[in-house]
């Protein structure tokens, strides 16, 4: 876990007073917790934060090298694009792709610094109607391409015993049961914390909200080895290890390139693979995704 910073300490990190830190938590989003009565900041989310919120950032020293066979993609996590990244590599042996798990908006972030030809992204914005767009063009310089995925099923995995327990939102903070979280700047955490927020929930008092991990899979694993009752997730992962599932919304997974890199040949060659049969019968193997509009650029129309 990242170290904690007092009122005071984060104060003096961002030069400003301490009734600022409690505006910045109420009004800008400023990552805290409280424990037995005390604010307290993971100093490396408070940092993200800041990294989040600044204006003008630098321009990148140096730009991706010009394509060579190495496709670099970056953010959100996905089974399907697990094995479509496997499927890539397996298609085309004169390329490899390679995956960084980094959060939607650390794929953003990534795609800012000219480091990855592809960004995963589901944030779902204010309107509750649309992903991504508000978040690339506050983020980027320039509105990338953005390329549908699939779309996929989120929700909350539930330990099997508990699926007759635990109905609706409220139900999570029934006592005694316990959850593991994602990180904030996932996609899974902005929609989780949304719902908390319309179902009049204090997160403070979920046990096990500030317990992170760093996939999907990961929730699954740590409810099915007992470690937590409930978690956020998408179906898919829910039905492969058996667990009971309380869904959300189906939420479009895209992907976010750059028209810089647009036509390099790999990005190209990915991109075709979501036309594939091989890419729609792994798609077809797991529950919860649906891949209609796979491949389908969502903007520029």
């Amino acid at each position: 876990m990242s170290s904690l910073l007092s009122t005071k300490e984060v104060a003096a990190f961002l030069n400003v007073n301490e009734k600022m830190v409690y505006t910045l938590v109420a009004e800008k989003g400023l990552p805290a917790t409280k424990i037995t009565g005390k604010w307290l900041f993971p100093k490396q989310l408070v940092e993200q934060w800041v990294e989040n919120h600044t204006e003008n950032y630098p321009k990148p020293l140096a730009k991706l090298p010009p394509y060579q066979g190495l496709l670099i993609i970056a953010g959100s996590n996905d089974l399907l694009l697990d094995k479509a990244i496997s499927l890539f590599n397996a298609s085309f042996p004169e390329h490899t792709a390679v995956f960084g798990n980094l959060g939607s908006m650390g794929g953003l972030r990534t795609l800012k610094r000219n480091l990855c030809h592809i960004a995963t992204s589901h944030l779902l914005q204010e309107n509750g109607d649309e992903y991504n767009f508000h978040f690339a063009s506050n983020e980027l310089d320039s509105m990338p391409a953005v390329v549908n995925f699939s779309k996929r099923e989120q929700g909350i995995l539930l330990a099997g015993a508990l699926t007759e327990k635990i109905k609706t939102f409220q139900d999570l903070a029934t006592p005694g049961i316990r959850i593991v979280n994602r990180a904030l700047g996932t996609g899974t955490r902005l929609l989780f914390d949304k719902e908390l927020k319309s179902a009049g929930l204090n997160s403070e008092k979920i046990e096990g909200y500030q317990r992170i991990v760093n996939r999907h899979m990961d929730v699954g694993l740590e409810i099915l080895a007992g470690k937590a009752d409930a978690g956020p997730g998408i179906r898919p992962v829910a039905s492969l290890l058996g667990l009971g599932f309380l869904p959300i919304r189906w939420e479009r997974y895209d992907l976010l390139i750059p028209k810089d890199h647009f036509f390099d040949k790999g990005v190209q060659l990915f991109q075709g693979l979501l036309h594939e049969k091989e890419f729609r019968d792994l798609a077809k193997r797991l529950d919860g995704y649906d891949i209609s509009d796979s491949g389908k650029m969502v903007f520029p129309q």
